[in-house]
């Protein structure tokens, strides 16, 4: 029941995405539900059990033996006050990471306009890595993700992709430059607005114009 109660509770306050894909947030309700009725019932029966046994006069020398696997279940309470967070910037070089090579040419250039093109990280560095970056046409882009690593001038911007849960999640970054003042601190969610810069190699860059702090997204997956 217990347990039932804790993937309810991610469900309903959308704490269940740091950990699987938005669209099993169905499957976890119906799943939570399904898991506490069948404990109730399981506990009814125990119950009716203990007290048929009781009424024929069996004696219980393993009663006081059984309390202590209620410390099981410790473990799971501690799960309903306080839920793990997101994965951040402590896997980001610590876990395999996605390569792209370039092949023929499939992005199309991006049209100069006033407002930044709102891309993800995984499209911004396979643009990066399609012919050195040409279909940006040098025109600015939006980015959003978490720092992990910062140096003076600069910083790497992270975020992960998951297939299907955060067992399976997989780091992707690039490199912002070209900013100034204390950077944010690891694990600080950002805006960043830039233009691509050649010569990062394997790990793209991007020449930032602003940097905007922001909370992190109920969505931190890619």
């Amino acid at each position: 029941m217990l347990v039932g109660a804790v993937v309810l509770r991610l469900t309903f306050t959308d704490t269940y995405r740091r950990y699987v894909q938005p669209a099993m947030g169905k499957w976890l309700l119906i799943a939570g539900i399904a898991v506490i009725v069948l404990g109730l019932v399981t506990l009814i029966n125990a119950l009716r059990n203990v007290e048929m046994e009781e009424a024929h006069g069996h004696d219980h020398e393993h009663s006081h033996s059984v309390g202590v696997g209620w410390l099981l279940l410790a473990p799971i309470a501690a799960l309903l006050l306080v839920a793990p967070p997101t994965l951040g910037a402590y896997g980001v070089n610590r876990a395999g990471t996605v390569h792209v090579k370039s092949g023929r040419a499939f992005f199309k250039p991006l049209k100069q306009a006033s407002a930044p093109v709102e891309m993800t990280l995984l499209e911004y560095i396979e643009r990066a890595l399609e012919h050195n970056g040409a279909s940006f046409h040098g025109a600015p882009v939006k980015l959003t993700g978490f720092v992990a690593g910062s140096e003076a001038g600069g910083f790497r911007l992270a975020r992960y992709q998951i297939a299907c849960c955060a067992a399976d999640a997989t780091p992707i970054s690039l490199d912002v430059v070209g900013t100034s003042g204390t950077p944010p601190s690891d694990d600080q969610w950002v805006t960043v607005t830039g233009t691509f810069q050649k010569g990062g190699g394997e790990m793209p860059r991007l020449a930032a114009t602003s940097v905007v702090e922001i909370p992190a997204p109920d969505d931190p997956y890619e």
